[in-house]
């Protein structure tokens, strides 16, 4: 399974420069994090691990969903919705846009299993661990888990592997490694090393 992180938000922006939540409730890829996206698809297409791909699943908020379009439109790969992959809900940026809006938004993907508000309410690390956990066992009892690349955040990758990762970072991750780990970072975005799992 291949793990992408969103390219860069504008929450991210604004957030670097102060270390406060600015209140961007669901916030758009800038310019910047477009670029990121590209890029991150183009490493794909030429990277042996992309070959193998076959569909993508995405968070659905609007960076993921933004993220992985442009991933999709590369490599030619549909898209389903994964509440599951979501953001450790924390900052205001993590509150999502409602089922309906999102379906008028992006038409050609299905968001039927969604509720209409879908994110969770505000999360400890302890919570969005055990949301890992349940996926990475749930990825792993899939036969083409190997196929499939996952569009997601922070929060939840820090949640599933360890790594700290930036905006578009690339990992090669196996479910059936033990949690929290199994991930390789393989493009060359910048990140910190995975934690201890025994802290995790």
């Amino acid at each position: 399974m291949i793990l992408v992180r969103h390219g860069e938000s504008e929450f991210n922006v604004r957030f670097a420069e102060t270390r406060q939540d600015p209140g961007i409730r669901d916030p758009e890829l800038t310019q910047a994090g477009r670029a990121q996206a590209t890029e991150a698809a183009a490493f794909l297409a030429d990277h042996e691990a992309g070959a193998r791909l076959r569909r993508i699943i995405a968070s659905p908020y609007t960076r993921a969903l933004q993220t992985a379009e442009i991933i999709a439109e590369r490599l030619a790969l549909p898209i389903a919705v994964e509440v599951e992959i979501g953001e450790h809900a924390y900052f205001t940026c993590d509150i999502g846009a409602p089922r309906s809006a999102l379906q008028e938004r992006w038409p050609a993907l299905s968001f039927d299993h969604l509720a209409e508000e879908w994110w969770p309410t505000r999360e400890d690390d302890a919570m969005v661990a055990a949301r890992a956990r349940t996926f990475r066992d749930r990825a792993a009892a899939l036969s083409d888990w190997p196929e499939i690349l996952a569009v997601s955040h922070w929060g939840f990758i820090r949640g599933l592997t360890g790594w700290r990762v930036a905006n578009a970072a690339v990992l090669r991750f196996d479910p059936t490694a033990p949690h929290p780990t199994g991930a390789e970072l393989l493009n060359a975005a910048q990140a910190r090393p995975p934690e201890d799992p025994s802290a995790a």
